[in-house]
């Protein structure tokens, strides 16, 4: 084998995708989160949406949009079976009527008191001490950032 064709099949081994290895931890902690999400009757993307408003409620679809990293023809359909569960209001808002403001019902505020537990049992799986933890997620939000830029000047420049 020649050693062009050896370089060639460096780059092409699963295993060496950053891209997978974050594809398959994501999958790998989706599964531990299913029977948790399970018992509160939500998927994980309905989940993070859960706890947006829970860190701050009565927010807009774009302000949804931008801390989720979603777009709104991703997150409407979510947020339209969240309300049809009974745990969010979507109402236009009154200063602006373009815009779609969320809001928690009571029986989206009380789901919060079921969900408290599931943060320590994941970071417990992890195995990973607080700084650990805290450390991978700087790297990991770094890494977003600078994918987001570098897709961002790739769109731009191929125009």
């Amino acid at each position: 084998m020649s050693d062009d064709h050896s370089k060639e099949n460096e780059f092409l081994q699963l295993d060496e995708f950053l891209c997978f290895a974050i594809y398959s931890a994501s999958h790998a902690m989706n599964r531990l989160y299913k029977p948790f999400l399970t018992e509160l009757g939500l998927t994980y993307p309905q989940y993070i949406s859960m706890v947006v408003l829970w860190e701050q409620d009565d927010r807009t679809v774009g302000d949804l949009c931008e801390k989720l990293f979603l777009e709104s023809s991703t997150l409407t359909p979510l947020l339209k079976r969240l309300e049809k569960m009974g745990l969010i209001e979507r109402k236009r808002d009154p200063q602006d009527e373009r815009k779609v403001r969320i809001s928690l019902t009571t029986d989206g505020r009380e789901l919060r008191k079921k969900a408290l537990t599931i943060p320590e049992c994941i970071i417990s799986a992890t195995g990973l001490s607080k700084k650990e933890i805290i450390n991978l997620q700087n790297q990991i939000f770094l890494l977003r950032e600078t994918l987001h830029k570098a897709a961002n000047s790739n769109i731009a420049t191929k125009k």
